[in-house]
């Protein structure tokens, strides 16, 4: 089964006294993740946004991994940027800029994170379980704004449950998929095919599919090479 939830800290699971929540989710696929991102962020330096933290765990776990890349956390829900606060104070490392509340359907996104002391080009933005329980317009604001803030270098990691050919690559996925339709017909498992094709209007293509856990997928997105 994919793995997602709308809102942290609503599940029956305690937060710490701190204020960190904790999502199962995280404790399955951070490996498998930062095995993808580790390839793309060795020998680097720059920034890194995480488009949608959750919880915090995941900035807080490659942060620790990554000591010369500067992580910008961000999230729309108040909850969570509470608990990404509490993970950043908690993990006490220096490459861990606050949590930014953000509104990703808005393609200048990265203009909403900070005052002049944010972040410049980006060497990647990471975004997990996010496009599938939001409208299609987060989708291409995510997409257009990765495609304005990437240096020429930089990549777009999504990771999530995503149907192929419009098939979805498990059972348990198409349940999933039925489950958030009823929930809000704005929201649903996206095709990879419809997803290049909104890369393609942003500038990026798609150069990388990765098998995760749980019938889950990280696509890579880039510039095109030049010719």
């Amino acid at each position: 089964m994919a793995e997602y939830v709308v809102e942290f800290g609503k599940d029956g699971r305690p937060a710490d006294p701190d204020g960190r929540l904790d999502a199962p989710a995280f404790h399955r696929n951070h490996q498998a993740i930062w095995a993808v991102l580790q390839p793309f962020l060795a020998g680097k330096s720059g920034d890194v946004v995480e488009a949608g933290s959750g919880t915090g765990q995941h900035v807080a776990d490659f942060a620790r991994r990554s000591p010369e890349i500067t992580w910008w956390p961000s999230d729309f829900n108040e909850q969570h940027l509470k608990s990404i606060a509490a993970w950043r104070a908690h993990a006490g490392l220096a490459n861990i800029r606050p949590p930014l509340r953000i509104d990703l359907s808005d393609p200048a996104w990265c203009s909403q994170m900070h005052d002049g002391s944010g972040p410049g080009e980006l060497l990647a933005v990471f975004c997990a379980n996010v496009i599938h329980i939001a409208p299609w317009r987060v989708a291409e604001g995510l997409f257009a704004g990765a495609a304005r803030y990437l240096r020429a270098d930089g990549r777009l990691f999504l990771y999530g449950p995503f149907k192929r050919d419009g098939k979805h690559t498990a059972p348990s996925n198409a349940a999933f998929d039925a489950s958030l339709r009823d929930r809000d017909p704005e929201w649903g498992v996206r095709d990879i095919a419809d997803l290049e094709k909104l890369a393609a209007g942003a500038g990026l293509v798609l150069i990388e599919i990765a098998e995760m856990p749980a019938n889950n997928l990280v696509l890579v997105f880039a510039r095109p090479k030049a010719a």
